[in-house]
């Protein structure tokens, strides 16, 4: 029997890399290590099979902690993240009425998409909520921004709750040129912005530039795309209203991310935690006179992109696992998209089960209960560093190219997130990017034309005069093209057949397929 004070691991040999390379070298037979083992990413880097202490002891990155600067292992102390649901405001009273009910079921965050933002609509679709426990956050044309800032302070005014009120207003002046390739005026988005902040300077706790790029996310873009344009478009702002007469300290603190969240699980973890670092870099260069100004605020939305129609339910998975990957990173607030939202207006069940997503990630597998679990992971942090150099590359690139705005009204960004979605569809016809029940297993007897209620777009805001179809996000989903296809027999007279080939690869047996015409048809 061992001596009391003999250590376990004592009684193991240390393993170096050169004899753990050596043994599966051994194993693979001859077979190229690199091509086999080694996976390179969307992203422009090489992910290996395997990492060790030796590979991040020359990281900076390990040795913060939470609530320190520059935040890559979080903004705060605790990691209990904010439940918000997305509620329409078409009828403020039956809003109001939704709210309450998802407030008495766990939602401690609205969202309010508000069509005419007056100080009466505002007033009833806060009617009865504690402003001091739930997060409330407006959307609304970015054309009626100021209408709405003006309602929200005279509400909160008259009710006494300007001190203790928190959420945001999702001012976003360059959505008519990502949706609709709209070019934009840079004084205007300047001057409408300071107005904004000047309106809301009573509310401290109120954040109103919207840095939406959710919308890339959504568009089809990969995950540094979507970091490098965010901090991008985040440092325009900067760097517009600091040109405009405000101090960085007022810029900084009115600023929200809004950022998608993709399948890309660990990827994703990553994203945010180099989100946080970046931004905290980017901040501190303008030299605040508080360094919490440069604190990310971060809301993070489960990908439409990868959801479907057929086998909708699958979709669960998909943003369980997106959910997952944002809550360990330690964003601040978390939405969870219904199933459903791609053929129908979600319903009471499929909000019930978006919320119970979370709810499942808190009181089931407690993930609010530690922060930033992900650090020290040798494999985390590398992926961190890597996606945090590819998004800066970007990041610089689009700076000397005259800024976020410019390659905005070029349609440069807008053409690069494009080529992406290209691919990735491509990569799916292919089968190199997979969509489980889509282009992997799908259930051939599904028929789904029955179930469609609208097309599952946003429609937030009218086609503007002066819009550009060419210079637009595109808006199809990655299963579009295969949802059409199997669509379109749906709707034919007589259906064609599906046959299952066993010829070729085993991988290519079990699921590849060939559509052809009915036999009647011949």
């Amino acid at each position: 029997m061992a001596e009391k004070n003999e250590k376990l691991f004592d009684q193991f040999p240390p393993v170096t890399t050169e004899e753990w390379r050596a043994k599966v070298d051994a194993d693979l037979k001859g077979v190229p290590f690199e091509k086999k083992l080694v996976w390179r990413t969307n992203e422009g880097f090489n992910v290996q099979p395997m990492y060790r202490a030796e590979d991040i002891e020359n990281f900076t990155t390990t040795s913060s902690l939470p609530g320190q600067f520059p935040y890559i292992r979080g903004t705060r102390t605790n990691n209990d993240w904010l439940t918000r649901q997305e509620i329409p405001a078409t009828d403020p009273a039956e809003a109001n009425k939704h709210a309450l009910d998802a407030i008495s079921k766990g939602v401690n965050s609205l969202g309010f998409n508000v069509a005419e933002p007056t100080a009466e609509t505002i007033k009833t679709l806060i009617e009865g909520i504690d402003l001091e426990k739930v997060e409330i956050n407006f959307k609304s044309c970015p054309c009626k921004a100021i209408e709405l800032a003006e309602a929200l302070v005279a509400v909160l005014k008259e009710t006494g709750k300007t001190e203790v009120f928190h959420g945001s207003i999702d001012y976003n002046p360059f959505r008519p040129a990502l949706k609709h390739g709209k070019e934009i005026d840079a004084a205007t988005v300047a001057e409408k912005a300071v107005a904004i902040i000047e309106t809301v300077k009573e509310i401290p706790a109120l954040r109103v530039l919207a840095v939406d790029s959710d919308m890339l996310n959504n568009a089809g873009a990969y995950i540094f795309q979507e970091l490098g344009y965010a901090l991008a478009w985040g440092a325009q702002y900067l760097t517009l209203l600091t040109d405009a007469g405000l101090s960085i300290d007022e810029v900084a603190k009115r600023v929200k991310f809004n950022m998608g969240i993709s399948s890309n699980y660990f990827m994703e973890i990553a994203k945010f935690r180099a989100a946080r670092m970046l931004w905290a870099e980017i901040v501190k260069q303008y030299e605040p006179e508080c360094c919490c100004a440069a604190k990310m605020v971060a809301h993070a939305t489960t990908s439409r992109f990868n959801m479907t129609i057929y086998d909708a339910h699958v979709n669960l998975l998909r943003s369980q696992t997106e959910a997952m990957s944002a809550a360990l990173a330690g964003v601040d607030s978390i939405t969870v998209t219904p199933f459903d939202v791609t053929y129908k207006s979600p319903d009471a069940f499929s909000e019930r089960i978006a919320r119970n997503q979370q709810f499942l990630l808190k009181e089931e597998s407690h993930l609010d209960k530690v922060v930033d679990p992900a650090g020290g992971s040798y494999y985390v942090e590398t992926l961190t560093v890597s996606i945090a150099k590819e998004a800066w590359k970007l990041f610089l690139a689009v700076v000397e190219d005259g800024g976020f705005l410019a390659q905005l009204n070029e349609g440069k960004v807008q053409q690069a997130v494009k080529e992406t979605s290209e691919k990735r569809h491509n990569d799916m016809a292919r089968r190199k990017e997979i969509l489980l029940g889509t282009n992997q297993y799908p259930n051939f007897n599904e028929t789904a034309a029955q179930k469609i209620e609208n097309d599952g777009k946003c429609c937030c805001c009218k086609k503007p005069e002066g819009a550009d179809a060419a210079k637009s996000l595109p808006a199809e989903r990655m299963a579009s093209d295969f949802e059409a296809l199997r669509l379109a027999t749906e709707h034919a007279a007589h259906r064609t057949k599906v046959i299952m080939l066993t010829n070729g690869k085993l991988a290519m047996r079990l699921s590849g397929i060939l559509y052809t015409s009915d036999a009647a048809d011949a």
